[in-house]
């Protein structure tokens, strides 16, 4: 059965210091420090390490193999997004990776599959990255939760997902800039509960703000199975219609028919979760994710949802054919 995963981050095994390029800014840089190391520097503060799997294409092939997994949908790590930077600079950074993943898709078709990422801060300069990374072969982007503290469905966003409509470009949305996330460093805390509270808020921001409404054929995927967004979405709906003067200002839509409209990963860890997923979502729009290379994905790709009790259908829909159906890509050009 062919695997692919939907939710894989990389990086080129060099970074320039952006900081010293542009002369401000705590862009993150790698210091290799030992052999299959590196540290990832946010200016002089360590961020965090990664191993070699994080760069090298035939490490990754090797890994996925042992699971049983052909083909990995790659895309930066978040903190690389760098939407505080000045747009051309981000621009910059963003051709950077994106030139990196172009290469990767050229030098191995079957393996990987890329997800460009573009300076959302300024949306003619990301309107022109989506034309050229759309030219080069990759076949959508991933974005952040939100841009800078500002919702997904202000004003000056929507011209970035009207272009990936028209250019048949497809989003993963990915937490990032968790809300809270000063107030609550302990415990790990920004990434067990600021993170599922940044998706649930994209995909609330999308829903109420017509985004959805407006762009029918937008297809977007919201990492880890879409936070707390479907766990929490009888609340949503209460408060939709209790309080339509506060939450139905600028959609009247039900947010419960949104469901099944987008897509979500199955970065759940419990299977009873996924069941309750694919219960609201429906399997053709839930799809294998795995967060690798971090230690909080699914670190054996999909071992869980082999071991549950699923037909073989709703397996197939996950592994392979929602993502393919997302991307708008054939299952043939895959096969070895």
């Amino acid at each position: 059965m062919l695997k692919i995963d939907s939710h894989t981050h990389i990086l080129p095994q060099k970074l320039p210091n952006w900081s010293e390029k542009f002369g401000y800014g705590d862009f993150i840089y790698l210091q290799h420090h030992k052999q299959g190391f590196a540290k990832m520097m946010r200016g002089n503060q360590f961020f965090r390490e990664i191993k070699e799997n994080c760069w090298d294409a035939q490490v990754r092939i090797e890994e996925y193999a042992q699971f049983h997994t052909q083909v990995q949908v790659v895309c930066t790590i978040p903190v690389m997004f760098s939407y505080w930077a000045k747009p051309l600079d981000c621009l910059d950074l963003s051709r950077y990776l994106n030139d990196h993943l172009i290469g990767l898709v050229r030098d191995f078709p079957k393996q990987y599959i890329g997800l460009g990422t573009v300076p959302m801060q300024d949306a003619d300069l990301a309107i022109e990255e989506l034309h050229r990374i759309k030219k080069e072969g990759l076949v959508g982007i991933q974005i952040g939760s939100n841009i800078n503290d500002e919702n997904l469905n202000e004003n000056r966003f929507y011209p970035i997902f009207e272009a990936c409509e028209k250019l048949n470009l497809a989003i993963m949305i990915h937490p990032w800039n968790m809300m809270g996330e000063k107030q609550m460093q302990r415990y790990w805390l920004p990434w067990l509960v600021g993170m599922p509270a940044e998706s649930s808020r994209a995909i609330c921001s999308l829903i109420f703000g017509g985004v959805f409404e407006r762009l029918p054929n937008l297809r977007v995927m919201f990492a880890h199975a879409g936070g707390s967004f479907l766990p929490t979405i009888g609340r949503i709906q209460h408060g939709f219609d209790c309080r339509p003067d506060l939450v139905a200002i600028d959609n009247n839509v039900d947010p419960r028919k949104y469901l099944g409209k987008f897509w979500v990963d199955s970065v759940t860890h419990d299977p009873l979760i996924l069941e309750y997923v694919l219960k609201l979502q429906g399997s053709k729009k839930v799809m294998l994710g795995s967060d690798y290379p971090f230690p909080l994905g699914d670190l054996e790709i999909g071992k869980f949802i082999e071991d549950m009790n699923l037909p073989v259908s709703t397996k197939e829909d996950i592994f392979s054919n929602s993502v393919l159906e997302w991307l708008q890509l054939s299952k043939q050009q895959f096969i070895v």
